[in-house]
């Protein structure tokens, strides 16, 4: 079942639990997935209950799975991104262009972004996900993006629906 609990409105700057940094890495990765006619949606909660920092659409259904890493830091204490493998036809860590390339596995993709933009320079290895799955992630995906347009376009909604 369809979890639309997830697609909760993220405002400009995120859900609030982004660091700045974070915020500028997300943006750079936005314009350049746009320049390459990708779709992408920021902040999804998969039904394994993980959120996955940014999900990409290609037009032939591929699915891509990026996680932002702000700091060396937030790369060695956050270890969850084997769980996302399920979920994505490809994974990829995007960090700004200072970040130390050689502590991320090469068997990822890589994006460098700053708040300006972004440059895929690692293809990640390919790994199909399940049919029954990708119906799946498609729909969670199109659920999340259109609820968040739709509490954008009317955001009164929700509080007279918290009303009554």
């Amino acid at each position: 079942m369809l979890d639309i609990r997830a697609a909760k409105p993220i405002g400009p700057d995120g859900d609030g639990r982004q660091s700045e940094t974070a915020r500028e890495i997300a943006r750079g990765v936005g314009r350049c997935l746009q320049a390459h006619g990708l779709a992408w949606v920021p902040e999804v909660t998969l039904a394994s209950g993980r959120r996955a920092d940014i999900v990409v659409l290609s037009t032939r259904g591929d699915i891509w799975i990026v996680e932002i890493k702000s700091s060396i830091e937030d790369f060695r204490t956050d270890q969850k991104w084997p769980d996302y493998r399920d979920d994505c036809d490809q994974f990829f860590f995007a960090v700004k262009p200072d970040f130390p390339r050689e502590i991320l596995p090469e068997t990822t993709g890589l994006i460098l972004a700053d708040r300006y933009g972004g440059d895929v320079v690692r293809q990640a290895e390919t790994h199909r996900v399940a049919p029954a799955r990708r119906k799946s992630l498609l729909t969670l995906c199109a659920m999340t993006a259109a609820q968040r347009l739709a509490a954008a376009s009317d955001p009164l909604f929700e509080l007279e629906r918290q009303r009554s």
